[in-house]
């Protein structure tokens, strides 16, 4: 599968265009462009274009890890919550959630409920994961 608008926009809403490097939090990693981080320096800078090129890259290699994770049919917008998820925690913690275990057996509401503990950063909650998680629930519950 591959992730449709309401996806897209979802992520680059949470993850907003940053011209400029910055650390969206005080333990974060250096992010720029649409959360993009892989050899990301303070002080580095892109263009709109170069910020859209990666975010298509991040959003692939997300894609391909919810592909190869999830066993089960998914819909257009669990699809696209699941990669909004991955995009941001990553495929190795993605691959390896209660969240997935819960939906490779079908048990679509139990993988629903998973999404509000990821919620975290080094141990502390922040407001934004909590928002993010239930923008992604609300997308994955969507019926249409």
């Amino acid at each position: 599968m591959k992730l449709g608008e309401r996806g897209a926009a979802l992520i680059k809403s949470y993850e907003q265009l940053r011209l400029g490097a910055y650390l969206p939090t005080p333990d974060d990693v250096p992010t720029l462009g649409y959360g993009h981080t892989r050899g990301v320096a303070m002080g580095d800078t892109c263009t709109e274009e170069q910020a859209e090129a990666w975010f298509l890259e991040d959003v692939a290699w997300a894609e391909e890890c919810d592909n190869r994770a999830v066993k089960v049919a998914l819909t257009e917008g669990e699809f696209d919550a699941l990669v909004s998820l991955g995009f941001n925690i990553g495929c190795h913690a993605f691959s390896g959630s209660t969240l997935v275990r819960r939906l490779n057996v079908a048990d679509y509401d139990g993988a629903a409920a998973q999404f509000a503990r990821w919620n975290l950063q080094k141990g502390n909650v922040l407001a934004g994961l909590i928002k993010r998680r239930a923008a992604e629930v609300e997308l994955f519950e969507a019926l249409a």
